[in-house]
């Protein structure tokens, strides 16, 4: 195997000059350059980067890929490959592909999704542990994960052990929550998709988890429906509960009124955005995979976005397709689609996808041989090794991969489609028809080179609803895979592409626009008394409006002729829209009902599954939302998730069973007098050119004190950067006084402490930090504690101290708060929630991080 190595002389560059040749690269798109150097360009341990621009990135995945071209007859050039995916233009490797690929600062994984599981047969303490710890493995890597708790009994159910009854689904939940939200990726939170049958007595439960305070923040839950319910929903009937949901000897069975269950996921829905469905029985059915059922290919969960069903121990990679590109004379009257160009590049993709397949088995190598040479006794190992085992199983047997797409929205527009049209809809099914019908016989071409994957079996697969739809629209396709097989068991997906459509400057996915136009609001300097004034808040602070347009909404008006430089009115800027091929396209405009039989159509054509999302408003009935699940059940969609608008804030609701003391805010109390130790995360994050480090304090995963300062240098902490938790030990000195100090586990195993934080960092700083505690100590939300220390007015050499302490408390938010008495840079709005750390303007869909 050929690795990668740097070395001394790569030349590196700073965060800022990585930026501003990024911003120059994105053509002044602040947004697009700092998510490329933050996320994907090449840095390693210490915050090196060595990566100036994302042409860079498509060369070292260019070089990469071509290398393993080498290994196959016809292979493609470094060249041929750096034309396809450079620019963002045509094909573009997602997330762990385009951080890892030719990486060699990170041992990681090239797949962005996992599922793990127990195939249903252990609900033991056991078994159940050993999946917390797999899912942790996975997430240290970078992946995202998903399993179902389906095998776990019930509660109330007799256990050979000294609690004598089982405790059911739920605190089972919680546990694989907070072990998602221990484990940091490079400044990200895991992701982890939680999913259980209809048809477990537990599962109303599981629908309700998420409702009460605090519960389940560190996953996404679906409930997987069968067409029995919907039938019984249909009919008014009652629906029959077991466990186990498979026997046919159950040990439980409980009788329900589908309707009311029914309600209640409707209800929690349309109040939370959540429990996502899961249309299992359609999964199962089309799925091709499940082909291969008795081989260990039976699908048991989805990934944390549900656009990817899977087996225990497989995974998958993700790649999207631009369909913007393709567009040629785009908002002209002559636009037309290159069909034979994106053929060939769907072809080339599925190509280079199956190539991508071969560097995650050197990365799952790399992996083991990093266990192997880990001073770790064997027994620790043994859990993490056999897993990577089973994936790399899985990975060269099946050969999964995930072609999708991006800018449907803008490919649609330029057109001169309307999105959500009848004519639109066809157009849009038929694109993801000939990617399905090119990506197999990609695939099936892959094969005649290459070999088809050890288990193809076209005989197994003979029946299936997907591959009789491929025969019926190619017969000769379909013949050519009975004569050469298949490279890969299942090949598409469409997934949500948030940070892929800000670097190509696109629609996401399969989505609609957000919007085509917007204000934005800069400042104005009260010294300036050329300055125009637009706006001025309730502050007093003045403000000057200036328009802002979606990439592509732009490029419209250069190709029809207005005037980009103007100030345009608001009633301009309407009428300006309505000429346009966006007018009642974006994501608030597009009919729910239609959007749905849209997915179903589009569905018919993806072997995996797509990850979109039906928004509403936010005066939405919740008959209207059943009535959209109803419909995409009906369509054949797979699953579906409803987004009513303002659902995520304030829907969580204290637990009314506790007997304990609530505080206003519904809290338990923290304790008065702190306890001697405390668990601790470490946050690291950089301020312009500076670097810092936080000690938080925690009780119930809740902040109860923050001590930060400078890290890394002669006057700071110097800690490894591996360390993310320890405790917070707080001591005396021997003349009284309160020493804290900070105790971590080493890769030995063995407890290293460092003594005193006090004394590592400024004083100043140390004294702020005790009243910033003394706000989180006696429960104040820490929404307003961000608040209150973003309003301290403070001498300028410690405002970035003060940033940064707003900056790791965010973390700590829960997801869907509203941010009060805050502004949109973008568009200057006050309509602002915070999502996993960040502000997200839900006017112009703006998120500014830190």
């Amino acid at each position: 195997m050929e690795k990668v190595t740097a070395t001394q002389s790569q030349k590196t560059y700073t965060h800022d000059e990585a930026y501003q040749a990024s911003l120059e690269y994105f053509r002044g798109d602040d947004l697009a350059a700092r998510v490329w150097v933050t996320k994907y360009a090449l840095k390693d341990s210490y915050g090196a980067i060595y990566e100036a621009t994302p042409d860079d990135m498509h060369k070292r995945i260019a070089k990469e890929i071509a290398r393993i071209e080498q290994h196959y007859p016809n292979p493609m050039s470094e060249n041929e490959i750096f034309d396809l995916v450079k620019d963002f233009k045509y094909i573009i490797p997602q997330g762990s592909p385009m951080t890892g690929i030719g990486n060699p600062y990170q041992i990681a994984s090239l797949s962005n999704c996992f599922v793990i599981g127990n195939n249903g047969e252990s609900d033991s303490y056991g078994g159940i542990m050993k999946i917390d710890q797999e899912q942790v493995q996975l997430m240290k890597r970078r992946g995202g994960v998903g399993h179902d708790l389906s095998h776990i009994r019930p509660k109330g159910s007799p256990v050979k052990n000294s609690a004598l009854t089982s405790t059911g689904i739920v605190p089972f939940m919680e546990r694989f929550s907070n072990s998602t939200r221990e484990v940091a990726q490079d400044g990200r939170r895991g992701a982890l998709m939680l999913s259980v049958a209809i048809k477990h007595p537990d599962s109303e439960d599981f629908i309700d988890a998420k409702m009460e305070q605090g519960k389940v923040t560190g996953a996404n839950v679906s409930v997987r429906i069968d067409d029995d319910f919907m039938k019984a929903v249909e009919a008014g009937s009652t629906y029959r509960q077991q466990y186990p949901i498979k026997s046919a000897t159950p040990t439980h069975i409980k009788d329900i009124d589908a309707t009311a269950l029914w309600k209640k996921i409707v209800h929690n829905a349309w109040q939370s955005a959540e429990p996502g469905i899961l249309f299992w029985d359609t999964i199962i059915r089309e799925s091709v995979p499940d082909c291969y059922a008795d081989l260990g290919y039976q699908t048991v969960s989805t990934n944390p976005c549900g656009e990817i069903p899977l087996c225990p121990y497989d995974s998958c990679r993700l790649l999207a397709i631009n369909l913007f590109s393709y567009v040629d004379h785009a908002f002209t009257s002559k636009a037309a689609f290159n069909w034979t160009l994106f053929k060939k590049h769907v072809a080339a993709a599925q190509r280079m996808m199956d190539d991508i397949i071969d560097l995650e088995l050197e990365k799952i190598n790399a992996i083991l041989e990093k266990i192997d040479a880990d001073p770790e006794l064997d027994e620790i190992k043994l859990v993490e090794r056999n897993l990577w085992l089973n994936i790399q199983v899985k990975a060269r047997e099946g050969r999964r991969t995930g072609i999708g797409i991006t800018a449907e929205g803008d490919m649609l527009a330029a057109l001169g489609l309307r999105y959500g049209s009848d004519e639109g809809n066809a157009f849009a099914e038929e694109i993801h028809k000939n990617v399905a019908l090119e990506a197999y016989r990609g695939s099936v071409h892959t094969a005649k080179e290459r070999g088809a994957f050890t288990i193809f079996d076209s005989e197994r697969e003979k029946n299936n609803p997907f591959i009789i739809r491929l025969k019926e629209a190619d017969a000769q396709l379909y013949y050519e895979m009975l004569e050469y097989g298949r490279r890969n068991i299942a090949l598409l997906t469409i997934a949500p592409t948030g940070t892929t459509s800000l670097m190509s400057q696109t629609t996401s996915g399969i989505e609609p626009v957000f919007l085509p136009v917007y204000k934005r609001r800069r400042k104005v300097n009260p010294n300036d008394k050329d300055a125009r004034v637009d706006f001025v808040d309730e502050v007093g602070d003045s403000w000057e409006e200036y328009v802002v347009f979606h990439h592509r909404f732009k490029e419209w008006m250069e190709v029809n002729g207005h005037d980009l430089t103007k100030n345009y009115s608001q009633k301009e800027l309407d009428d300006l829209v309505k000429k346009s091929p966006y007018y009642k396209a974006t994501s608030n405009d597009v009919d729910y009902l239609k959007k749905v039989k849209m997915q179903g159509a589009i569905q018919k054509w993806v072997d995996h599954s797509i990850s979109v999302t039906i928004n509403m408003p936010n005066d939405v009935t919740e008959e209207l939302v059943g009535e959209c699940y109803l419909e995409a059940w009906k369509a054949g969609c797979k699953g579906v998730t409803v987004y009513r608008d303002g659902s995520r804030s304030g829907v969580l609701i204290a637990n009314s069973e506790k007997k304990e003391e609530k505080d206003s805010n519904g809290h338990t109390p923290f304790p008065t007098e702190r306890p001697q130790t405390l668990e601790a995360d470490v946050v690291r994050f950089q301020n312009k050119k500076d670097k810092w480090i936080a000690f938080i304090g925690t009780i119930d995963g809740r902040p109860y004190e923050i001590f930060t300062g400078f890290a890394d240098d002669e006057d700071g902490i110097l800690i490894p950067r591996w360390v993310n938790e320890g405790l917070i030990i707080k001591n005396r000195e021997s003349d009284g006084s309160s020493r804290y100090d900070f105790q971590y586990k080493n890769t030995r195993g063995y407890k290293t402490t460092i003594e005193g934080l006090s004394y590592k960092f400024n004083p100043e700083y140390w004294n702020y930090a005790k009243l910033i505690s003394s706000t989180l100590r006696h429960g104040m939300p820490i929404e307003k504690v961000v608040d209150l220390i973003s309003s301290l007015q403070l001498d300028e050499s410690i405002n970035t101290w003060k940033n940064g302490v707003a900056r790791a408390l965010k973390r700590y938010i829960p997801d869907g708060t509203e941010a009060v008495k805050q502004k949109c840079q973008n568009c200057g709005s006050t309509n602002l929630l915070y999502q996993e750390g960040c502000l997200t303007c839900k006017d112009c869909g703006s998120s500014k991080c830190g």
